[in-house]
């Protein structure tokens, strides 16, 4: 299989942790792909036409995206048991999602101020994106501390990508603050190797 990748993608970095856990990182190979909203042709537009990464390339040569479908079919092809059987299945994926829609907010203020020009910035959208994020820790601060204790899934794993993330890209912006059982919870789950092995370059 192979993988459209690069370090710096919370997206990316999912993906990655999954093989890191399932113990398969021997199983992918992994091709540089640029990402750029603005540079379309760096992108692996023949595996996936929206130009995003990851893209996953199976044995069979076809092409899986996003980040959410490559990590259900390799939970499968790999058994990996991070999408536990249903009830929980449900919270697993709704957390995924929330954890998801936090990525994709911090993702948007980054390029909101290191993309667009400077005249076309707007910090009100960015802030709008901020509060999206900032409402979603607290709906995981005061409903999902139960599920976080159980045992590991990919909404943990999505969820500890994304707050990476606000580590690697949003320092400023103090996630932390008013949110204690998440943030033990967190600082637990980076310690973890397959997360040691999957920070961000710098």
């Amino acid at each position: 299989m192979k993988l459209y990748h690069t370090a710096a993608s919370p997206f990316v970095r999912k993906v990655m942790v999954l093989l890191n856990e399932a113990g398969a990182t021997d199983r992918v190979e992994l091709i540089p792909a640029a990402v750029s909203p603005l540079k379309p042709d760096a992108m692996p537009i023949d595996s996936n036409p929206l130009g995003k990464i990851p893209a996953l390339e199976t044995d069979d040569g076809v092409a899986i995206y996003d980040s959410r479908v490559i990590t259900r079919y390799l939970d499968e092809v790999l058994k990996a048991g991070l999408y536990p059987a249903a009830p929980r299945l449900w919270e697993t994926l709704t957390l995924e999602a929330t954890a998801e829609g936090i990525t994709e907010a911090a993702v948007l203020i980054r390029y909101e101020f290191h993309v667009r020009p400077e005249g076309s910035r707007s910090h009100d959208w960015a802030e709008g994106q901020w509060h999206k994020i900032d409402r979603a820790l607290t709906a995981v601060e005061t409903r999902w501390m139960a599920h976080l204790s159980g045992q590991i899934d990919m909404g943990q794993i999505a969820l500890g990508c994304a707050l990476g993330y606000l580590d690697f890209r949003h320092s400023d912006r103090d996630w932390r603050s008013g949110h204690p059982a998440l943030v033990a919870w967190y600082d637990r789950f980076a310690g973890r190797p397959s997360m040691l092995a999957t920070l961000p370059p710098g």
